[in-house]
């Protein structure tokens, strides 16, 4: 079977979209690729198509697999169903499972089942998975989500830099990197935290335009002119059968405006991290299945949504970086047809953003203070939970989350395991601070390149001439790889 029969056997189309056949030869023939692709372009098949080609080099005693690396959990299930909707041999492993699934799932992945295995970076810190995985022949290392393995990335995972380490203890094996959004720095810096020279990995760069999404800012000046742009853009779109999301920053905003378009009588629905785990997972749900054709959402919404015809995103608050606003506007028009991405630019709101910018990066102190508290007053804690931590930290400023920052970052540095969630704290301490959360100078330069990346968005918006040409640039298409980039 060649690439061209298994694409239509498995996936019904008869050719190859843009790169993807030349991608494909690229890794089946034991080339390392970067592929940058926009959302919506076939990157999963880059990967998908070469697992299921017979290889010469099998080996009888380990039989072959495509390992994929993914950061999302919700979106593992919906590929893995797909494919196996096609008669496709996949599956995934990942702590969504009950530890009896999970172990039926590894004992089928050991006796040499499934084409294609699904699983998250921090899966590696598993023993019974490495051990595992030591008995099949990884012939494709697949690395979804690449940004997330960048420092200099807009959703960095401490995991996916151990990814030299999980290479070496899978052969070296073949790897594709695949993404929507790299600027150039984070495309370096991928090659470099994969363990490769430049010269060993060909980058793919199909650009990140999409020309079926309309871009637009408009400048506004409080609530009112935010409401009505709204209104106006959910009219445009009310007699299509697709949906449409509001994106929001702040919880209490997303909740006033809630409140306006009820006045309007307008439908609609809210998605936040204040709602309980059942209601977030019935609207996601409803939203997947078109019952709700307006969300107003916070921006963890749509992570791991693949939906088609989602024929608006609209922010009404500044997001917090370029990369954030382009993935989140990537969600539009999967299917191809015209969809409108508006940006409401209020400078009022850039305050907000400021402020998120300094609780997501903590100082070495703050560290200090939440490690020494959760480390050695741990009983306390765990008894009174994250308001009583609150107090000792920063006097119950609820709105200041650098609590969550850091007991997130914790626990994918490995130095902390449990959860936190509905204001309790059941966690167990692992090991000490590392040494990245210990370094001023490095935590200095990641809060100043944090910084620049909502500053190149503000430049988008006041930008005079062709916004294109300046999302190009800023994501470096038509960009050779460099060979390094500014480290700590």
């Amino acid at each position: 079977m060649n690439p061209k029969d298994a694409l239509h056997q498995f996936f019904g189309f008869d050719s190859f979209r843009g790169s993807q056949a030349a991608i494909i030869d690229r890794v089946l023939g034991g080339g390392h690729a970067l592929v940058i692709m926009p959302t919506g372009a076939g990157k999963s098949l880059c990967y998908q198509i070469p697992a299921l080609i017979p290889c010469d080099d099998e080996q009888s005693q380990r039989p072959a697999v495509t390992l994929v690396l993914s950061p999302l959990i919700a979106l593992m299930k919906d590929q893995v169903d797909a494919l196996r909707a096609r008669g496709i041999e996949a599956t995934y492993i990942n702590s969504s499972l009950s530890r009896e699934e999970r172990v039926r799932r590894y004992s089928e992945v050991a006796e040499g089942r499934y084409r294609l295995l699904y699983v998250t970076p921090e899966r590696f810190r598993k023993p019974e998975f490495r051990e595992v995985i030591g008995r099949r022949h990884v012939r494709l290392l697949a690395v979804d989500e690449a940004h997330c393995i960048s420092e200099w990335g807009h959703d960095f995972r401490p995991d996916y830099s151990r990814l030299i380490e999980i290479r070496e203890l899978l052969g070296q094996p073949t790897t594709i990197a695949l993404t929507a959004t790299a600027t150039p720095d984070v495309q370096t810096d991928i090659v470099r935290q994969l363990g490769l020279r430049p010269d060993e990995i060909e980058l793919f760069h199909e650009g990140i335009e999409r020309p079926n999404l309309r871009l637009d800012v408009q400048e506004v000046w409080g609530d009112d002119e935010k409401l009505e742009h709204i209104v106006a853009v959910h009219g445009r779109h009310s007699a299509s059968t697709g949906s449409g999301i509001v994106y929001f920053t702040l919880i209490r905003t997303l909740e006033r405006f809630s409140e306006l378009l009820r006045q309007r009588r307008v439908p609609h629905v809210c998605y936040h991290g204040d709602l309980e785990r059942n209601d977030r997972r019935r609207i996601q749900n409803e939203f997947m299945q078109g019952h709700c054709p307006l969300v107003l959402a916070t921006p963890a919404f749509g992570m791991g949504i693949d939906k088609e015809d989602i024929r608006f995103v609209l922010h009404a608050e500044i997001p917090g970086s370029m990369e954030a606003w382009y993935q989140e506007i990537g969600r539009a028009g999967r299917d191809g047809l015209p969809s409108d991405c508006l940006l409401l630019y209020d400078e009022a709101d850039l305050t907000t953003q400021m402020e998120f910018i300094r609780w997501s990066n903590p100082d070495t102190d703050f560290y200090h203070r939440v490690y020494d508290l959760v480390a050695h007053d741990h009983e306390r804690a765990t008894a009174f939970g994250l308001d009583w931590l609150r107090e000792q930290l920063h006097a119950k400023q609820k709105h200041d989350h650098r609590l969550e920052t850091v007991l997130g970052m914790l626990e994918r540095y490995g130095v902390i395991e449990g959860t936190w969630e509905d204001e309790s704290l059941q966690i167990e301490v692992l090991s000490e601070l590392p040494d990245e959360l210990l370094d001023r100078n490095r935590l200095a330069i990641k809060l100043r390149h944090d910084q620049e990346k909502l500053l190149a968005l503000v430049r988008l918006i006041r930008h005079d001439g062709n916004r294109m040409a300046f999302i190009h640039e800023y994501f470096g298409q038509g960009r050779k790889l460099a060979t390094s980039i500014e480290r700590p």
